[in-house]
This record gives C-alpha cells, sequence and structure tokens, in this order.
C-alpha cells in the first residue's frame, strides 16, 4: 500500500459503513421508535429508540465502525431488559443516514442527538456509552455536558494512536484526516467512567485504552481488564456482565 493509498482511501479502512434502503423496516425483539433528525447541514440522521415503561434512565450508545443499526440495535436488548431507555445513531454513510463525512460532524451529530434526549430525560439519567469508533464521540460529549456517566468499550487514545499501530511503517499520524483524540476529552469528564477493555484486542491494542485511562481524571475512572477477551466479545465475561449491573442497576 502506498502513501498515497493510505491517504486517498482512508475513509473506507475506517468506516467499514453498509447502507439500508430508506423504505428498510427494522426488526428487534424489543419496543422502539424509528426516529429522523436534521443536522445543520441538511443531513438526515437515522436512530432507533428503545422504550420501557418507568425508565431507571436512557443510555446513548455509540456504536463501532462497522455495519448499520440492523445489527447495532441488538446491541439494546441487555439494557432494555434491565429498565433502561436506549437510543442509538447511525452515522452519515451508515444505514439510511446521509451526509458528508469529516471529523467535525460526529462530534456535531452526536450533540444533536444529546440535545434531543435532553428534551425528555434529565442529565442526571443520561448514560453516554461509546463502542471502539463511538468511543471519541461518548468522551467528547461527556467533556461538554454533565450525563450520568460515561461508558466507554473497548476505547482508544487517539484513532492516530491506533493507525500507527496498524500501520507502523507509513507517517500515519500526518496522513490521518481523522484524529479522534479520545484523551484530550477524557481529560475533561466530571462524571463518572468506566473503561472496558479486553487482554486479546486485535482491533485496539490494550496499550492505547492503557494510555486513555492515564489521562482521565481519578479517582472517578474505573478499568475494567477482561482478561481473554477481544475486540467483540467482552459482553459474554462475567467481569464485564457484573461491573455493568454495579453501574446500571
Amino acid at each position: 500500500m502506498t502513501l498515497a493509498t493510505l491517504y486517498v482511501f482512508q475513509e473506507k479502512l475506517l468506516f467499514l459503513s453498509t447502507a439500508l434502503d430508506q423504505g428498510y423496516q427494522y426488526r428487534f425483539n424489543h419496543d422502539f421508535e424509528e426516529l429522523f433528525l436534521t443536522a445543520q447541514d441538511g443531513a438526515i440522521l437515522n436512530a432507533v429508540h428503545f422504550k420501557v415503561k418507568a425508565p431507571k434512565g436512557v443510555i446513548l450508545y455509540f456504536h463501532g465502525n462497522a455495519g448499520d443499526l440492523s445489527r447495532w440495535g441488538t446491541m439494546a436488548g441487555p439494557f432494555v431488559e434491565k429498565g433502561y431507555d436506549v437510543l442509538i445513531m447511525d452515522y452519515r454513510t451508515y444505514g439510511k443516514s446521509t451526509g458528508k463525512l469529516s471529523e467535525a460532524v460526529f462530534y456535531t451529530d452526536a450533540q444533536l442527538f444529546y440535545t434531543y434526549l435532553k428534551q425528555d430525560y434529565n442529565e442526571r439519567d443520561i448514560t453516554v456509552y461509546g463502542r471502539s469508533l463511538g468511543t471519541a464521540m461518548a468522551a467528547f460529549l461527556a467533556s461538554k455536558y454533565n450525563p450520568r456517566q460515561l461508558i466507554l468499550e473497548t476505547p482508544y487514545y487517539s484513532m492516530s494512536d491506533v493507525a500507527a499501530y496498524r500501520f507502523p511503517f507509513f507517517p500515519v499520524k500526518k496522513l490521518l484526516k481523522y484524529k479522534f483524540p479520545s484523551y484530550q476529552y477524557i481529560s475533561k469528564v466530571k462524571c463518572p467512567i468506566t473503561i472496558f477493555h479486553g487482554t486479546d484486542d486485535e482491533v485496539v491494542p490494550l496499550m492505547s485504552a492503557k494510555k486513555l485511562f492515564q489521562e482521565a481524571p481519578k479517582p472517578q475512572t474505573d478499568f475494567v481488564l477482561i482478561k481473554g477477551g477481544n475486540h467483540n466479545n467482552l459482553m459474554a465475561f462475567e467481569d464485564y456482565q457484573s461491573k455493568v449491573d454495579y453501574i446500571l442497576p
């Protein structure tokens, strides 16, 4: 792979989105509403909002870099069954969401949905949850607002840090248009933070998550190391389940 190829095709390497027809009907095991919010530049952003009777709170969930809501919507199930509402959006070019990508719009689009939730929920009832790619947006929101807590699953210090690990022979920090400097955001977070990461993560190296933890405020941040966990299976481990039961009772 040449430097020029890496630069030109970096979005295709970073964002493994799949598109859905606008008429696609989501099918999940729990009650939900489908939402379409309009960004300032006219982009249409699709989301699914799972609702329960008398919710304990709401989880704003930012998903990983592959797939779309037809896949990621299923992640709401365990949280809904615990009595929480869950809102999951699709990023631009994912699923039914439209608009042009840039690092800046990942943040402004995330703010759009946080502001939407504030219409019906008190901030102390909002948990911001980020997984993989979505951990940067989650950390950004928690640095700007005052949610109940921040949960990061398989997070990274920065996208530049992960890219340097994946492409060690290229000057990726100079080439990369998407920096996602999670470390800058997490240092400004005031709410409790929980970080989950596996020892065998083949996508985001454990060392990147540990570097992020070093930048997180103490003692409000808890790092939960999942022995044997990889990038996609942390929810299957007892250490993950027991901690989630504690922070989302």
